[in-house]
């Protein structure tokens, strides 16, 4: 090879060394972009006999400075911050409304129990009265407000999750154009890389991956396949798989992520295979958080309703009759499954010990053909029954369970106990005098007693027995000091009963205390209390309820029960934002690292240019000194 090719080969590696740089400069900004350099190799020498004599250069390749596990890492560090991102911009919006002491329950329920303590101290005040059922309509709009603000945060979740769910289909439709793009381009390129193509498929599986976690297969042929959740096929080669949105077939209020493979099959992703990213940290933060916040406000209007009717029920109003229900609240949520082919519908109420008993949690009831299964979703603890009502009884969550029609083996039913408590409590009494603040039971002594004893004035029992009449009148006479006869119970009237001083009696729905001596013949009786409007015993009890362990299974009043709520939100938003924040360094460090060795540096490729101008310079001048010669042999002849 001549001197001229030697110095054209200088010209064209220096003219595509300037190219390449070039191309780097103007790419500095570009999103993905990982720089290039052109590399250079040596042609053949050819042997002389005065040695080997070299015949110039060429380019072999234009090289992208790329590394596979730089790459991974910073995909790894960016989904898992964008999942804590996700997840703490909707939880935030929750420990903000149940923190707020104007908005939180705290002060409606105090505000509450403060009007029943004014009607225990004046019962017989109608204003009073009104007041406590004006703060009752306040307590009962606060609920219902936290409630519909977590139901407008669902809906809004709902909705995100969709528009997630169409990015990553479009994102894996775009990935498969690009793998049809670089399967051709490298089909004809003799194994050259076509890198620009790579920095843009790398670049889209980065933003992908910042929406759901995904991981990546790269096949022989140059293609890239795509997978998410437990490996669930997104991409692969040159096709992809469609994602969307439906209503849970159990849940008409949830929105379910369902793949259709490119042959038309339609497959539900359970949301514990869905990780990572905006849509990961959406479905984890309603699983985790949402549902049981929403569930666990509604268990506590479920157990004040409860509690505080069985106690109102108790008492007696104005006019003298028997306390009603102060308070409604729906009966548990029961979907049957939009896949079930029996005819089985559930329906479920509160059991009588709701209060204690309900759970967070929601439930799963499924049969086998043979026997139904019962499933806390929080933990995945099981029973098994004969029947739903069985199944129910035994697992004694708060709940009962009622089976009408003929499931076929397979059906499924879901069980929200809870979930609309907070919505549907209301105030069933409207009419003041209709509170039942006094006791419906007085205790008296006779006048013609001789002993010593007295007799307390009684409390009502909760819950009152069934059968109980509380308002029946029982004659208690004693035969000597310490026996007495019971008459006018109505379950019988027992003789002899040993008496001992201060000890309780209990009959038809309440208790009493007689202390001191009576004598033979000394008579006490509970009767009615007619015109017992100043009586403030029932509501003296209703009040108690405030500070009283009525919840979680009796270690937690109404009140710590919301604190327990408020506290559990408010810690999972501070780990979720501790743990954001490490991830969010994380993957600033590894994004760091990874331009260190792939980004460009433009004092580094300005560098270059000089470097590769001066070569484009010497061998120009290669090729002028060469046609000089040239001219010098053809001046020779």
């Amino acid at each position: 090879m001549s001197t001229l090719s030697i110095g054209v080969s200088g010209l064209n590696a220096a003219t595509i060394g300037l190219t390449t740089t070039s191309h780097n400069i103007a790419n500095s900004s570009t999103a993905g972009y990982n720089r290039q350099v052109a590399v250079q190799g040596t042609n053949f020498s050819v042997l002389t006999g005065a040695g080997f004599i070299g015949q110039g250069t060429h380019v072999e390749t234009v090289k992208r400075i790329y590394s596979q596990f730089l790459s991974e890492q910073v995909l790894s560090a960016q989904t898992s911050a964008a999942e804590m991102d996700s997840y703490l911009q909707q939880i935030s919006q929750i420990d903000n409304i149940l923190a707020d002491a104007s908005s939180g329950l705290s002060s409606a329920m105090s505000g509450f129990f403060s009007g029943v303590q004014a009607v225990a101290s004046d019962p017989a005040s109608v204003p009073a009265r009104q007041s406590m059922l004006s703060t009752a309509q306040t307590l009962v709009a606060r609920f219902q407000s936290l409630n519909q603000r977590m139901a407008e945060i669902r809906e809004g979740v709902n909705a995100q999750i969709t528009s997630e769910v169409s990015l990553v289909s479009s994102y894996a439709g775009q990935i498969a154009e690009l793998n049809e793009r670089i399967l051709y381009a490298q089909a004809g390129s003799q194994n050259q890389q076509p890198n620009d193509l790579l920095d843009q498929r790398d670049q889209l599986i980065s933003e992908l991956n910042q929406r759901v976690r995904v991981s990546t297969v790269t096949q022989t042929d140059g293609t890239m396949n795509v997978f998410f959740g437990n490996g669930q096929p997104l991409v692969v080669g040159t096709s992809a798989y469609t994602l969307s949105t439906v209503a849970a077939a159990d849940d008409p209020e949830r929105m379910v992520v369902v793949v259709r493979t490119p042959g038309g099959t339609t497959i539900q992703i359970p949301e514990s295979q869905i990780s990572g990213g905006a849509l990961g940290g959406l479905i984890s933060f309603r699983s985790e958080s949402l549902d049981s916040t929403q569930n666990a406000l509604g268990r506590i209007a479920v157990a004040l309703t409860q509690t505080f009717n069985d106690q109102h029920q108790l008492g007696q109003d104005l006019t003298g009759a028997l306390g009603g229900d102060f308070f409604s609240v729906a009966d548990p949520t029961a979907y049957s499954s939009s896949l079930n082919g029996g005819t089985g519908v559930l329906t479920a109420s509160f059991s009588s010990a709701a209060a204690t008993t309900l759970t967070t949690s929601d439930y799963r009831l499924g049969y086998d053909g043979a026997a139904y299964t019962l499933t806390r979703l929080s933990d995945n603890q099981t029973w098994t029954g004969a029947t739903a009502t069985a199944v129910a009884t035994t697992a004694n969550q708060g709940f009962d369970l009622s089976l009408a029609g003929t499931p076929n083996a397979g059906d499924s039913f879901k069980i929200e106990p809870t979930r609309s408590g907070a919505n549907s409590i209301a105030v069933v009494v409207t009419d003041a005098r209709n509170v039942a603040a006094a006791a419906p039971m007085r205790t008296a002594t006779a006048l013609g007693n001789t002993g010593t004893g007295t007799v307390s004035a009684g409390t009502v029992n909760t819950p009152a027995p069934p059968n109980a009449n509380l308002q029946q009148t029982v004659t208690i006479t004693f035969t000597d000091a310490t026996h007495f006869d019971v008459a006018g119970t109505g379950t019988g009237n027992p003789t002899g009963v040993l008496y001992t001083a201060g000890t309780s009696i209990t009959y038809n729905g309440w208790t009493i205390q007689i202390s001191g001596s009576p004598r033979a013949n000394d008579v006490f009786t509970v009767s009615a209390n007619t015109n017992g409007v100043s009586d403030n015993r029932n509501a003296v009890a209703l009040a108690g309820l405030q500070t009283a362990d009525t919840m979680i299974g009796g270690t937690a009043s109404y009140l710590e029960a919301y604190a327990q709520l408020v506290s559990a939100v408010g810690n999972k938003t501070r780990e979720v934002k501790t743990v954001g924040e490490s991830q969010t360094a994380l993957a600033e460090a590894a994004i760091a690292t990874q331009q260190e060795m792939s980004g460009v540096n433009l004092d580094e490729e300005a560098a270059n240019l000089i470097r590769y101008q001066q070569a484009y310079q010497a061998s120009a001048k290669v090729i002028e000194i060469s046609s000089k010669l040239f001219d010098s042999i053809l001046a020779l002849g």
